[in-house]
């Protein structure tokens, strides 16, 4: 989760940010009234639901970014609930503007920091201020995805998914005494789990998060044939 022992590029990351948001915010611009309140990729979610995620995501990470004493934690899931529900029942221009105005404040509160390396607690876990950075990419790239109008793992910066992985491989699990090797093609080598590796995964960074993240067929990657995984947000 906290990257441990990793130097987080902020700044390239920011800029990864900055792209993959502008990639967002073309794809949504276009979809007409109909298409936002249609389902999204994610169960039980529209295309709403998931751009009120995304734009409350970024006024919780705003509100990290100015008090990192606070941390992040999860919402209640009834809180949780409702504010999805009230977001998802407006029209499509507000939700754009919502995408679009959340993001640029949470920008313009991240230019003010100047300690990226202050400790802050991100469900829990303790870590550097520089891993919301990764995370919010992360949030980002993946509910692109589940919008399900043209995000896709394979348009992602190749060196931004390798940190897109590594972030993802502090949250994957794996099922009591099982293990699971993987090794990608940047280089990056892990195994989830503990016990016996039985099953040896590949394949591109990029393709591999989306895997691990529950957005990519088995098939992306070598070596994960029937394994399908949960969702991860």
């Amino acid at each position: 989760m906290g990257l441990p022992g990793a130097t987080i590029p902020v700044d390239a990351v920011r800029h990864w940010i900055g792209d993959a948001t502008s990639r967002l915010l073309g794809d949504t611009i276009g979809m007409s009234e109909a298409e936002w309140h249609q389902p999204s990729l994610l169960p039980g979610w529209s295309r709403a639901h998931v751009a009120t995620h995304v734009a409350r995501g970024a006024d919780k990470l705003n509100a990290v970014a100015l008090h990192p004493e606070r941390g992040l934690d999860h919402d209640h899931p009834d809180a949780r609930f409702f504010a999805l529900e009230r977001g998802a029942d407006r029209p499509g221009i507000d939700l754009q503007l919502d995408l679009d105005q959340s993001a640029s404040a949470m920008h313009r509160s991240w230019n003010d920091i100047t300690d990226w390396d202050a400790p802050v607690q991100i469900f829990g876990k303790s870590c550097k201020l520089a891993s919301l950075a990764v995370f919010r990419l992360h949030e980002v790239c993946i509910h692109h995805i589940d919008l399900g109008m043209g995000g896709s793992a394979d348009a992602i910066d190749r060196e931004a998914s390798v940190w897109l992985l590594r972030w993802v491989l502090g949250r994957v699990t794996c099922p009591a005494g099982r293990a699971m090797t993987i090794t990608a093609a940047s280089g990056t080598v892990a195994t989830i789990g503990s016990g016996r590796v039985h099953r040896k995964v590949s394949g591109s960074d990029a393709r591999l998060w989306a895997w691990l993240s529950g957005r990519a067929d088995p098939a992306s990657v070598d070596g994960a044939r029937g394994m399908t995984l949960g969702l991860l947000a």
